[in-house]
């Protein structure tokens, strides 16, 4: 639509809009800081996908600002409106830091002035927020497990009291 905007005034983080939201849509604050998210990365290198919420159509919601997303979606989500999509290009110290996030992202060699303990305490935070992310989503699935599970116990309850009235008129009939 437009052209890259650089918000981070250092060209770390890039967002170009693809379709703008409506002019009354919401965006995020700190009254309303948390977010929901379909996204999906891909590598500037390759343009391989390496996550996407796009393929089994789940939503992924984090609090902005809490620091359990890499920072660059912290710095974009904050500009984007309810409806709007962009396409945000970042960084490695914007994202996953110079030791990327083996398999999926890989690294990069260590620039000048980044230390191996840096790299490391970086790449144990990305863990957590990795595995925190993968217990979200299980519980989510769990939780449509549950609903599924629900519905169809109610929609067995229905067929049987359908059943039941079908069935309630059988035997009142004479006697002989």
């Amino acid at each position: 639509m437009g052209d890259a905007i650089d918000l981070t005034g250092d060209g770390g983080v890039m967002k170009k809009i693809v379709r703008r939201a409506k002019a009354d849509a919401v965006e995020p604050s700190d009254d309303l800081p948390l977010v929901d998210v379909h996204y999906e990365g891909t590598l500037a290198d390759t343009g391989e996908v390496f996550d996407t919420t796009h393929e089994d159509n789940t939503i992924f919601s984090f609090e902005i600002g809490s620091g359990s997303v890499i920072r660059a979606w912290d710095v974009a989500l904050r500009t984007m409106k309810v409806g709007e999509v962009a396409k945000i290009t970042c960084k490695p110290e914007y994202a996953y830091g110079s030791a990327g996030s083996p398999p999926d992202i890989p690294a990069e060699y260590p620039r000048k002035g980044s230390s191996m303990s840096s790299v490391s305490e970086e790449r144990a935070r990305l863990d957590e927020l990795k595995k925190q992310r993968e217990m979200a989503a299980a519980v989510k699935e769990e939780e449509k497990k549950k609903r599924e599970e629900a519905k169809a116990a109610a929609a067995a309850r229905i067929q049987a009291k359908l059943d039941a009235k079908k069935g309630g008129g059988k035997g009142k009939g004479k006697s002989k």
